[in-house]
């Protein structure tokens, strides 16, 4: 997109939209970047008008395929292998997507407004004038690990635990809360209070996604490609967008857009921590026998009480079957001298074999996860909580367990 390119501002009050509209011409091609509220009857009426028009040969979105995926399928969750999930080690993200999930139902019933109705709007209205549809925005999984690996390690904690924390436990949504919707989509709403001041948050979450979308168009939407494309973005996005827009892109935007999309690899020293803690605790072992037996076998029995008791007692307080708390019990001071495998795996594990989510389970999810006790209530929720309620407790011991360890060594 080297062309010269004319921009014109549309402002708010404009008869045929009721939000921000920035039109801009490269090439033969015209992007009309419409400024939506994801909160607002309104937005998704623009977008319906706008593409009823017939002026459009084209429609870009802010969505993913995974967000477009459960936009047109609600029940997505249920046709995933929740074992597999806990394999691939997605638990925590899926819980997180769950508990945004539970924010945006909070949002529809107090507001009477569903959001993203806007894009709902654009996906059926352009089936129905039997357009492209381009999902221009960047995976919301790929988002949260850049979040993730961005802010530094002693901030990782706090953001994702308030995240959660904040979600979970209040059943109403403050009218500001409602209100900074209509900027932005659920995932920025949520993180706003932090990104707002953190530009290490504000990188992934809002400038890298702005870039992001532009490529997406360049690959996609290219000039010449359409006469006209309409791109339908929440409104906060528009500025960032329309800078980006004017500015000569690279000849081979895939390139960028590929590593807007990669996530930066564990660091050695992180990827090898687990490696050296099992090492230094079975030292710890060696020396104590070495020693004497008595202290060699009270070591080994403080390390799988330890870790045994706080994996369990965590589990037990996601209430997870007995069995799921006794199989706990014994695996967790076992797994943490195994970095292959985690006490939460198995407690996971336990658990669906004993407790295997029902089609009700699947179907009410949704509705169940709004309320802190529905994450109890349904199999699915408390599965993910047995998840990480067990590799929580089993970290939290192996640390405790291990310092216990180092002072009756070397305490004097």
């Amino acid at each position: 997109m080297t062309d010269s390119q004319d921009s014109v501002i549309t402002p708010p009050q404009d008869a045929t939209t009721s939000g921000p509209r920035q039109e801009l011409v490269v090439g033969e091609t015209r992007y009309t970047l419409l400024g939506t509220a994801h909160v607002s009857a309104e937005s998704a009426a623009d977008v319906r008008a706008l593409i009823r028009s017939g002026e459009f040969d084209a429609v870009a979105i802010e969505l993913c395929d995974s967000r477009h995926h459960s936009l047109t399928n609600p029940d997505a969750l249920g046709e995933q292998d929740l074992f597999q999930i806990f394999r691939q080690g997605k638990a925590g993200m899926v819980a997180a997507s769950l508990a945004l999930g539970a924010f945006q139902q909070r949002v529809a019933e107090q507001s009477g407004i569903e959001p993203g109705a806007e894009m709902r709007a654009a996906l059926e209205e352009s089936r129905d004038a039997d357009l492209p549809l381009l999902l221009i925005d960047r995976d919301v999984g790929i988002t949260l690990k850049r979040i993730y690996h961005n802010v530094p390690w002693w901030q990782r904690f706090s953001l994702f635990s308030g995240l959660l924390g904040s979600v979970l436990s209040r059943q109403q949504v403050s009218a500001e809360e409602i209100e900074r919707l209509k900027e932005g989509d659920v995932l920025e709403s949520t993180f706003s209070e932090f990104a707002a001041e953190s530009a290490s948050l504000y990188e992934p979450l809002i400038t890298e996604r702005d870039r992001y979308m532009v490529l997406r168009l360049a690959e996609d939407a290219a000039p010449g490609r359409y006469r006209r494309v309409l791109v339908v973005i929440g409104a906060g996005h528009m500025k960032g967008m329309a800078e980006q827009l004017e500015q000569p892109l690279p000849e081979a935007p895939r390139v960028e857009r590929e590593a807007l999309e990669a996530t930066p690899p564990p660091s050695k020293v992180w990827k090898a921590l687990p490696w050296a803690i099992t090492a230094l605790v079975l030292t710890g072992f060696a020396i104590g026998f070495s020693r004497n037996t008595e202290l060699g076998w009270q070591l080994v029995a403080e390390w799988f009480l330890i870790n045994g008791v706080l994996s369990g007692a965590a589990t037990l307080a996601a209430l997870a079957h007995p069995l799921t708390v006794a199989a706990t019990f014994v695996a967790a001071p076992l797994t943490s001298l195994n970095p292959t495998i985690g006490a939460g795996f198995v407690a996971a594990g336990v658990e669906l074999w004993l407790r295997k989510p029902k089609v009700r389970d699947f179907s009410t999810l949704r509705h169940d996860v709004t309320e802190l006790k529905g994450w109890w209530r349904n199999r699915v929720s408390r599965t993910l909580l047995v998840f990480l309620t067990a590799t929580l407790g089993s970290a939290a011991g192996t640390w405790i367990a291990g310092f216990r360890i180092a002072g009756k060594l070397f305490g004097g």
